[in-house]
């Protein structure tokens, strides 16, 4: 499959609606490297990890949703919000490892969080892209008057969805859930948004079983002997769309946005993998102090990954001033987004565990 020849997609803005807090919370459990020198051998962990750039992990339970990860990371933002839980509007839920095939997650965090009947509660399935998608999509319900105050809950547990014995993704994965809130704030400068999709690449990051069409993996002999429960990546294409869309992404959103690049604070990546992210920032021409990472110490989060970089690399700048950030999701489905806003000081912005 080729990459696309990239237009970068729809080119958004929204107004009067502002992140008034973000809080992460990961679980308790890490995972570091030596766990899986038994199954692959140290020498086989150490060529891997030299790409990946991952050194621990975390891994929720068996009993631990996506959605429990984002209800506690609720909780903790409500409360240091000082909000209701009766004054939000709506609550958006993004994942790609929703709590039950049936109903959304977002109506049982709905009445987990005590939240009111009026409150809109809706699903989204997305992954790498997700967390930008979730910003405007929430933001443009402020700005159209439909909500005053938003929940983005924005998280994954990827680790479930891993083959043990496939090295390529076991190693790569961590889990965590993340919780947003917006509000109305007409003194707020405009964000800037792009969207895209690329369903052409629908095949090479894929769980082929498991929803009600199942996907036909003998006619595809990448998939020989993987199984089709578990998570399928090809990482060859994967990275060629990447190294292909990104950097003409990074390009058109500051330019929509009409910022040069030494007038931002940081650039936030999906945390895809460290080799992947160093090619991206030197090939939009960013400089490597305001790309920052944890992929070493969480893994590829999925659509946390934004939000969590908020709430660990940021955290303390966050709280005491406004940053001009830029924010690049992008995989699964082939999709991307960006956005390019400003963000802070914020009244809570913190990652916790359970």
């Amino acid at each position: 499959m080729s990459s696309p020849d990239f237009v970068a997609g729809r080119e958004l803005h929204t107004q009067s609606a502002r992140i008034a807090g973000v809080v992460s919370c990961v679980p308790s459990q890490q995972v570091d490297n030596d766990h899986f020198a038994e199954r692959f051998d140290a020498s086989a962990v150490r060529d891997v990890v030299k790409m990946i750039g991952v050194n621990r992990r975390r891994w929720a339970d068996a009993q631990t949703s996506a959605g429990d990860l984002c209800r506690k990371a609720g909780e903790t933002l409500l409360a240091g919000l000082g909000w209701q839980a009766d004054s939000i509007d709506a609550l958006i839920f993004v994942s790609q490892t929703p709590d039950y095939r049936l109903p959304g997650t977002a109506f049982a965090l709905q009445a987990d969080l005590s939240l009111p009947v009026a409150c809109l509660a809706l699903d989204i399935n997305l992954g790498c892209s997700g967390y930008p998608q979730a910003l405007w999509l929430g933001m443009n319900l402020i700005q159209t008057g439909a909500a005053k105050r938003v929940l983005l809950a924005v998280g994954d547990t990827i680790s479930k969805l891993v083959d043990p014995a496939d090295r390529s993704t076991a190693l790569l994965f961590g889990d965590a859930g993340t919780m947003t809130a917006l509000e109305a704030s007409a003194g707020d400068a405009p964000a800037h948004f792009i969207i895209g999709a690329d369903g052409r690449g629908v095949r090479n990051l894929i769980v082929p079983a498991g929803g009600f069409k199942p996907y036909d993996t003998t006619a595809d002999e990448r998939m020989a002997g993987k199984s089709a429960e578990c998570l399928f990546m090809d990482g060859g294409e994967i990275f060629n769309f990447t190294l292909n869309a990104v950097p003409k992404l990074v390009a058109r959103t500051l330019e929509i946005a009409g910022r040069d690049k030494p007038t931002y604070d940081a650039f936030l990546f999906h945390q895809a993998n460290l080799f992947m992210l160093k090619h991206l920032s030197k090939k939009a021409g960013l400089p490597a102090e305001r790309v920052p990472t944890n992929i070493g110490e969480y893994g590829n989060t999925s659509c946390a990954s934004i939000p969590l970089l908020m709430t660990t690399e940021l955290k303390n700048r966050l709280k005491e001033e406004a940053l001009h950030l830029g924010m690049f999701g992008f995989g699964v489905g082939y999709s991307w987004a960006s956005a390019a806003l400003q963000v802070g000081p914020l009244a809570i912005v913190d990652t916790i565990e359970t």
